[in-house]
């Protein structure tokens, strides 16, 4: 595996199969797979699930790590080209990314979307400028501007762990937050599910419709996968059997890179926040889940992340498994 960028660049078999490499690390540990490996962890957005459990993965498979951060590493990281360096900026990526994926046997680079241009970051068109400057090592998207694929890895072995079926029903819901957030893990959650086969319900608030690119993406998957995808505003009919509740919040893409607008907008629906009664027409084993940071009482309450529903903490751990399978894959082969 030369990169792990996008779960559309596997096959649903190649990803059971790093699911059940997942499972058998849990169960079997190989504490020297990768003896003497070395990855190196460039986080250009904060991180704590992502920096933990990268690090973490590589100590259980018996290799190590380092993270390089401007805010903790350096004296601030220039991303702009054509321009004099005569700022605070020490380091521009034309050199950082080359030699800090030199001291590694692969790295993992995370940096999340500006959120100006919808367009250019639906292109992930900085991500890609970074990821074009490592030309001889294996990569890892830890989160770019349009992707998660190491989320949406640990949240298919979830609903796997929990039983829920692949044509299960799985509605993904706009949360409130506020702040205006990422597409990120919307966009990599609702195609993973369409790629697992699921009926795909995207609950959302007008003004937070997701772009053309996005939804498209994830027809295309559940075409090839037997699964189906749908959008709605009624609460009542996307959680009618449903087998799943996914919440994130993200930005309004009426109002994208637009923040006054944004929050304008967002304002008026402090009410979607998810509490028991959205469980009233779905089925009594329906869970919740979240990738979490999550901020409690505003996109969820207590009583759900407390309760039996909550599969939080379960998915946060299993980016820990999953993300070994991939460095195993990656590194050992």
């Amino acid at each position: 595996m030369l990169r792990f960028n996008d779960l559309a660049d596997f096959s649903r078999e190649e990803i059971k199969e790093l699911i059940a490499l997942a499972g058998r690390l849990d169960a079997k540990p190989e504490p020297r797979a990768l003896e003497g490996k070395v990855l190196s962890l460039l986080f250009l957005s904060p991180s704590l699930r992502t920096l933990s459990s990268f690090q973490a993965a590589m100590l259980r498979l018996g290799g190590g790590s380092f993270v390089i951060s401007p805010e903790m590493s350096i004296h601030g990281l220039e991303s702009r080209y054509g321009i004099v360096m005569d700022g605070t900026a020490a380091e521009h990526v034309r050199e950082a990314i080359p030699v800090i994926a030199s001291y590694g046997d692969a790295i993992g680079v995370r940096a999340f979307a500006e959120r100006r241009d919808i367009n250019h970051d639906i292109a992930d068109n900085d991500f890609k400028g970074y990821t074009s400057l490592i030309t001889d090592k294996p990569w890892i998207n830890m989160e770019s501007a349009i992707d998660h694929p190491c989320q949406s890895l640990a949240d298919w072995k979830t609903m796997d762990d929990l039983g829920v079926p692949d044509g299960g029903k799985f509605v993904i819901s706009w949360a409130y937050h506020p702040r205006a957030l990422p597409l990120a893990v919307t966009a990599a959650t609702i195609h993973m599910a369409a790629k697992r086969g699921m009926n795909v319900v995207n609950l959302r608030p007008p003004g937070f419709e997701l772009p053309p690119a996005i939804m498209d993406k994830a027809r295309k998957a559940a075409a090839e996968s037997g699964g189906s995808v749908s959008e709605t505003t009624d609460r009542r009919e996307a959680m009618e059997g449903a087998h799943v509740i996914y919440a994130k919040s993200y930005s309004s893409t009426r109002h994208y890179g637009d923040k006054l607008g944004d929050q304008a907008l967002r304002e008026e629906l402090v009410h979607w926040c998810v509490d028991e009664p959205w469980f009233a027409n779905a089925r009594p084993d329906c869970k919740f889940m979240h990738c979490l940071p999550v901020r409690r009482g505003v996109e969820v309450t207590d009583r759900i992340l407390d309760g039996p529903r909550s599969t939080v903490i379960k998915g946060a751990r299993n980016r820990m498994y999953g993300q070994m399978a991939v460095l195993y894959r990656m590194m050992k082969g």
